[in-house]
């Protein structure tokens, strides 16, 4: 079975709120890290050691959040950010610019997944995700065939 689902544009604030959520879901160690820099306090009490991991825990939020500001400008990615439809089966995910022009994503190359509570999202890498809302599957068979599809395939428990 094919799931097309309607044409719909990523807006580039949803895409840097998800993009900014999955990193700090992969790396949630660094907070661990701020943490140890700021418990140098109990060494040598200081209030620059808590100062400096604040300072050096904004920077690092700073530096992904112009990263993914920055995949939103880039010529390259502007494709991720235009209005496209996609079929999906078991074997791959079809992105359609149009009737003629896709591009064909194997369940290999996604490497997680996620349901939210209006959405699915598929995880190709830091800076590629894509986002369905629940919104452009014509029926909710089809939603629930997509999220069986990631089941099988192990993304999602």
């Amino acid at each position: 079975m094919n799931v097309r689902t309607r044409k719909y544009k990523l807006e580039t604030g949803t895409y840097i709120k998800l993009a900014l959520a999955n990193v700090l879901k992969q790396q949630w160690w660094v907070f661990l890290i701020a943490i140890a820099i700021g418990c140098g306090y109990l060494i040598i009490p200081s209030h620059w050691w808590i100062t400096g991991a604040l300072i050096a825990l904004v920077l690092y939020l700073l530096f992904w959040l112009i990263q993914f500001t920055g995949v939103t400008q880039m010529e390259q990615s502007k494709v991720l950010f235009e209005k496209l439809s996609y079929e999906i089966n078991s074997q791959q995910v079809l992105i359609k610019l149009n009737t003629k022009q896709g591009m064909p994503i194997k369940w290999d190359n996604i490497k997680r997944a996620k349901v939210g509570k209006n959405y699915i999202l598929l995880i190709v890498s830091k800076a590629q995700l894509i986002h369905l809302p629940f919104r452009i599957f014509n029926t909710d068979n089809e939603r629930k065939f997509v999220e069986t599809i990631l089941k099988r395939k192990g993304y999602i428990k």
